[in-house]
């Protein structure tokens, strides 16, 4: 088991993280508190995913200034179910990207296997928890040295060149998240 703290930037967070490696698959499970503008927030969250790190279910508990809410997705061969309903939006999506954390984008580094140079666009479900919604996104993702991506969200022309471990989990995402500290 990896177990780490990241440290939300831009959004004031703490987030306390594991990832537990097991035959078939991969769990990470994660705490999250901070607050950003005018909203205080926690929130847990639960990822299972195949041992390419295909999301095959998820969990987030959130509440922000006091209300409380759940986004539970559910992977049906290759269609999702989001709170109990199909939503052909996102078929044939493999990976979830959570706004209040680094983990996610683990979730393509790990899978896309990318040489060095040759980006990757994939789509993505986007969770954004501050705002109470999931829709779908186009990314890229280019490896431009071993252990550095360069990470950018098609639709609204966002960039970063993100840092990861040998494990593919984030160390530094500039003005957003860095790893404080890993048992």
């Amino acid at each position: 088991m990896t177990t780490l703290i990241w440290q939300g930037i831009f959004y004031q967070s703490l987030e306390y993280f594991n990832l537990l490696s097991e035959d078939k698959n991969y769990t990470a499970e994660s705490k999250i508190i901070g607050c950003h503008e005018d909203k205080i927030y926690a929130l847990e969250y639960r990822i299972l995913t195949d041992k390419n790190w295909v999301v095959q279910s998820f969990s987030i508990e959130s509440e922000i200034n006091t209300v409380k809410r759940i986004f539970r997705g559910k992977r049906n061969q290759n269609q999702w179910e989001i709170n109990g309903i199909i939503n052909p939006d996102f078929n044939n999506f493999k990976f979830i990207d959570i706004s209040l954390t680094p983990f996610t984008n683990t979730l393509p580094i790990n899978n896309l296997k990318l040489s060095e140079n040759i980006p990757q666009k994939i789509d993505v479900m986007y969770i954004d928890i501050l705002n109470h919604c999931i829709r779908p996104v186009k990314q890229q993702y280019t490896r431009t040295t071993a252990n550095k991506y360069l990470y950018e969200n098609i639709e609204n022309d966002f960039k970063a060149e993100i840092s990861v471990d040998e494990m593919g989990l984030v160390t530094s995402y500039p003005e957003l998240f860095e790893k404080i500290t890993e048992l």
